[in-house]
């Protein structure tokens, strides 16, 4: 029993040297100096926002895509102890020493090294060549476009990482299945293929090419395996009509029994291969199931509508929720539906600050003085000046000071009259704000940001020469008739001001530190026809019940809360979010840097990521021009060949032998497949498009190259003469590809001021937007 003891326990490794390289080359292209440079450079500007809403707990939902991305970088933050106190309002903003640099970076890198490794691995699995394999990897390594991509606070990175270890652990599982089937390794790699084709979704909604490329490779490989006859396992009653005595019998039904035979012989060819089917169906339960499981943990649901938020048991209710708004009054918090950067659904019309009298431009400055004892010289930087009065500004999230009395003008209570009268489209109405009692305001005076339009405040009267003008006719703009009555959250309305048919709307510009970053409202004088960010609609109403000004307070912030007996489901609330996340508009005005698809292929456009504010040291998004071309050869000779091949193979010409061209087949479906599934979609798409938004197709073309560089030199060079003329060729032309990495190597990692003929050099196409500072 104790035998083992007398031996000893030894443990046999087999190393792969080539892979350790690899990783630890990869590793030190994307770690090195990882915190160079310690600024906001480009989208990190975006993403940090949602890292500190992470941070601080605050609820958010992004037009992005889902949150799983956002979540891996606040990751990051959170390892490196960042508190989300850091203000990302514009690119090239130094970081405080409180922001780690290093970790917000970290898992983005990580991500970006070990795609490395993992483009050799996929080239090995699809039984390709040691070279063709370090070839892939290597490539992998020097793309310029690449490195710079991973080395920020970008999502880029770890979309390919999961997109790329989706495929290899496929093809893992494949290999598996040839061998090994229903083993241990089996089963994980199984496992871990659905794990990552889920996660690629949940990082970007771009994801799910990758995923629809995996499913479709293998319902092939499964409709094979349904075809298979070797895995046939005839029932036995079928095998007793094999006897002889009942070979006579069999004869005379020969049409009945042959049609039944076919018919059990397809089903009985797939009772061995039903588990594998089964597997796959699982595969694609498991992709489902964990990016929903994501959302379960984002905190996202208190930005839901609240058409469904009444209904998630873990939220509290408003009682009493009417649903038409009444005038005499209600209250209620406006949300615009327009969407812009930072917020989440519009965001709630605003007088910030709890009970305190916030002023406009003098806020910052001079909040300690109150009301009265303004100086007179208040001005903006631009010499306007402004109106003294409450400031107003709009805001993403929950808040008491969202909350507004609807007042009928002709009446001076502020509690609902009884009966009730609902509001009208076309009434008159006031706008009081609750916490502070002022009416909303606007008059002829130009907005901090927009000076084209009216500034947006309520009204104080300091005995100047300035008449309140607080009365605003309401407009239904999805009424039904010119009588339907104004109701929560189901009736969109825009706010007219009387006196200058001016229109309440948000103009999407973020105010500055004085205006706490929250966003900027505004009177439209030249509104024409429908415009989203002119329209509100009431979340929350319910009806007040006390005249009594500290009374109302104390409503506002303790409303009544009641039982829920009406539960969504998870998977209700889940389908809300995403309906609402596509839903959102994004800007989709363009860019500086904007570019269009057929524009990536030859690499004529690329973006201006940072500058140093002294120097010449910048960074670009700008790739290997030599892998970029050399990557639509491949992708071109790849198609002919195979046309070429399919054509002769009708005429019954096999050019390759049946495992070669099997191979030829699979490499051909996942990485020129891969291209056009991550490619091609971006024709149809209606948005603002980036040079970054090819780099997963790049990343499987740079696998496709030398896939096709290996099958030249194998089956069409025929001699050793024209295999080594070959080879030294491929050597050149990699060689040359590295020497344009290491050209390119300053505006890749910034960390090198060149002087400006240097720089000029480096604009090797006139497209390319090479930044030169004029001193």
């Amino acid at each position: 029993m104790w035998g083992f003891l007398k031996r000893p326990v030894v443990v046999t490794a087999d190393i792969n040297l080539s892979l350790v390289a690899l990783t630890g080359m990869g590793l030190l292209s994307r770690l090195w100096r990882l915190t160079y440079p310690r600024a906001v450079v480009f989208d990190e500007v975006y993403y940090g926002q949602y890292i500190s809403f992470y941070m601080k707990q605050i609820f958010f939902l992004d037009d992005s895509g889902p949150p799983f991305g956002h979540m891996v970088l606040a990751l990051g933050g959170y390892l490196g102890g960042f508190d989300g106190n850091f203000l990302w309002n514009r690119i090239g903003a130094e970081y405080s020493s409180n922001v780690p640099v290093w970790s917000l970076r970290l898992l983005p890198a990580l991500a970006g090294a070990l795609s490395v490794p993992m483009a050799y691995q996929i080239v090995l699995e699809l039984h390709f060549s040691h070279c063709a394999a370090m070839g892939a990897a290597l490539l992998m390594l020097i793309e310029n476009a690449l490195i710079t991509q991973s080395r920020l606070m970008l999502l880029e990175s770890v979309l390919i990482f999961f997109n790329l270890l989706a495929v290899l652990s496929y093809l893992k599982f494949f290999n598996c299945q040839k061998h090994s089937p229903f083993s241990l390794s089996w089963w994980f790699w199984l496992t871990l293929t659905g794990v990552a084709c889920s996660c690629a979704v949940g990082i970007k909604y771009m994801g799910v090419f990758t995923y629809v490329l995996v499913l479709g490779v293998a319902a092939v490989h499964a409709w094979h395996l349904i075809g298979d006859q070797t895995l046939s396992n005839v029932g036995a009653d079928v095998q007793c009509c094999m006897r002889p005595a009942c070979m006579g019998q069999m004869r005379m039904s020969q049409g009945v029994l042959g049609e039944k035979t076919a018919i059990l012989n397809v089903l009985e060819a797939g009772r061995p291969g039903q588990p594998r089917l089964l597997a796959s169906a699982g595969l694609c339960v498991l992709s489902l199931a964990r990016p929903s499981s994501g959302f379960a943990g984002h905190p996202g649901r208190p930005v839901l509508t609240v058409l469904l938020r009444p209904l998630d048991s873990s939220l509290p209710l408003w009682a009493p929720r009417p649903n038409h708004v009444q005038c005499l009054p209600g209250q209620l918090r406006g949300r615009t539906s327009s969407d812009h950067p930072g917020s989440a659904t519009g965001g709630g019309l605003r007088v910030p600050g709890h009970s305190e009298e916030r002023l406009w431009e003098t806020c910052a400055l001079l909040a300690s003085f109150p009301p009265g004892h303004l100086p007179h010289d208040v001005r903006y930087e631009n010499g306007r000046g402004s109106s003294h009065q409450q400031q107003v500004t709009c805001y993403p999230f929950k808040d008491v000071n969202n909350w507004w009395i609807v007042k009928d003008p002709r009446r001076h209570q502020l509690v609902v009259s009884s009966p009730p009268r609902p509001v009208r489209h076309g009434d008159m109405v006031q706008l009081v704000h609750g916490m502070t009692t002022r009416s909303l305001n606007t008059h002829d005076v130009a907005a901090p940001l927009s000076p084209h339009s009216q500034e947006v405040s309520c009204y104080i009267d300091y005995n100047i020469s300035m008449p309140a003008q607080n009365l605003w006719r309401l407009e239904i703009v999805n009424r039904g008739s010119d009588t339907d009555v104004w109701k929560s959250i189901l009736s969109e309305v825009r706010f007219v001001h009387v006196n200058t048919s001016a229109v309440l709307k948000l103009s999407g510009a973020h105010l500055p530190d004085w205006g706490y970053r929250q966003l900027e409202i505004v009177g439209e004088k030249l509104s024409r026809g429908y415009h989203g960010s002119t329209v509100w609609n009431v979340e929350e109403h319910r009806y007040g019940a006390s005249q009594e000004q500290r009374e109302r307070e104390r409503e506002l912030h303790s409303p009544a809360q009641v039982d829920v007996t009406r539960n969504l489901s998870f998977m209700a609330r889940f389908s809300e979010l995403q309906w609402r996340m596509l839903a959102l508009r994004s800007d989709d005005s363009e860019h500086k840097y904007s570019s269009s698809p057929l524009e990536w292929v030859t690499l004529d456009t690329n973006i201006a990521y940072w500058l140093h504010p002294r120097t010449s040291a910048q960074i670009h998004l700008l790739g290997n021009i030599v892998i970029w071309v050399s990557g639509s050869l491949a992708l071109a000779i790849y198609a002919l060949l195979s046309l070429w091949y399919l054509l002769r193979r009708r005429r019954n010409v096999h050019d390759l032998p049946q495992d070669a061209w099997l191979r030829w087949v699979l490499a051909g479906a996942l990485c020129a497949g891969g291209w056009a599934v991550n490619y091609l979609p971006f024709f149809l798409m209606e948005k603002t498009l980036f040079l970054y938004h090819y780099l997963p197709a790049l990343t499987f073309q740079i696998l496709l190259l030398p896939v096709v560089l290996q099958h030249i030199s194998d089956h069409l060079c025929r001699s050793q003469l024209q295999r080594s003329v070959f080879s030294a060729l491929v050597v050149a032309w990699y060689s040359s590809a590295c020497h344009v990495s290491n050209t390119l190597r300053p505006l890749t990692y910034g960390d090198k001021s060149l002087s400006p003929h240097e720089l000029k050099a480096l604009r090797w196409k006139d497209s390319w937007d090479i930044l030169i500072r004029k001193h």
